[in-house]
């Protein structure tokens, strides 16, 4: 029965993030926004709040805090795997030459997100005094930064969309109304979530049934289930020629997902979280900020063909990366 609930799930979860897709890059034709802007907060925040569920749970309810940061750390690299994954199925050449470069600095934030929650992680009991009640400074100056980081893109975009618009365009959703897209985006929106939650609890209850360990459930099996949304969403944006999306949404989740670390530490009464748990996150932490910075390089450097005609040479890398690293943390029992 669990296992049909899964299927359920996931079912559920691609259509509606096809759903999704086709509504997000209307909301972003009609509003003039972008689709970098649009994929990189609003599609972003509504496919990571399974991440942000799973965590509170694993924290405050379950009083695992390692599991709860072990499901963001492998969210993240999962999401950079994905691009790999979109790469491979895109048909045009390599997915990063056909994307804006402003993806550039989206993942040079999410890389100094994930820098300043592994740094404090490595300080360990040394930032147990920096609190705020509970709630750890660290945790505190990350979200306080994503904030910020946000709002300068958002003017960069708006320059740059500016610009751009002065160009005449062609309007793919003129056709459809403003009230029919916000209403779609709103119910795909809320079915996505809604099954992306119930997906991470049932993710649970088969990690439970199968008494699989804390590595493997946190790092790898809950950050593979609740980051479904993500590769939904990606092969939509795919297929509806919107890979701005699909690149902006794994960026724009992996900074919402360290940015949540703050949300979760709310919830998590015993102290500052990023201060309590393992060092072993540490494995993660690096191992996405490695993937991020080939993403980097990839967007800077892409080629306009891919290897073996196959995919760009940096989504062997990605695939590589994930791989090394779920072997490091399974075989390390990290959690």
């Amino acid at each position: 029965m669990v296992w049909l609930a899964f299927v359920f799930c996931l079912v559920v979860i691609l259509v509606a993030g096809f759903k999704l897709t086709r509504y997000g890059d209307a909301i972003a034709e009609k509003t003039g926004l972008g689709r970098v802007w649009i994929g990189l907060v609003l599609i972003a925040l509504v496919t990571s709040l399974p991440e942000l569920a799973t965590g509170i749970s694993a924290a405050a309810l379950v009083d695992a805090p390692d599991l709860a940061l072990g499901t963001i750390f492998g969210s993240c690299t999962f999401n950079l795997a994905i691009l790999a994954v979109l790469d491979m199925i895109n048909s045009d050449g390599p997915i990063l030459n056909r994307v804006s470069r402003g993806h550039i600095i989206s993942a040079g934030v999410g890389v100094v997100l994930v820098a300043l929650a592994a740094v404090s992680i490595f300080a360990g009991e040394g930032l147990s005094g920096l609190s705020l009640g509970w709630v750890g400074v660290p945790s505190t100056l990350i979200f306080i930064f994503y904030i910020f980081s946000i709002r300068q893109i958002f003017n960069y975009e708006r320059r740059r969309n500016g610009n751009e618009n002065q160009q005449p365009l062609t309007l793919k959703y003129d056709g459809i109304s403003n009230k029919k897209v916000y209403i779609g985006f709103t119910l795909s929106a809320l079915a996505i979530i809604g099954a992306g939650i119930w997906l991470a609890f049932i993710g649970e209850e088969i990690a439970v049934t199968y008494n699989l360990n804390n590595s493997f459930v946190g790092t790898l099996f809950l950050a593979m289930t609740t980051s479904m949304p993500e590769l939904a969403v990606g092969i939509a944006a795919v297929r509806l020629g919107a890979i701005d999306i699909a690149v902006a949404d794994l960026m724009g989740a992996n900074m919402i997902n360290i940015a949540k670390i703050f949300i979760i530490d709310i919830f998590y009464t015993k102290g500052s979280i990023l201060s309590l748990v393992s060092s072993s996150h540490l494995i993660t932490a690096m191992i996405t900020i490695a993937m991020t910075l080939v993403v980097v390089i990839g967007l800077r450097f892409s080629s306009r063909r891919k290897v073996l005609k196959f995919a760009g040479w940096y989504s062997y890398l990605l695939i590589g990366l994930w791989c090394l690293g779920a072997y490091l943390v399974y075989s390390s029992g990290s959690g």
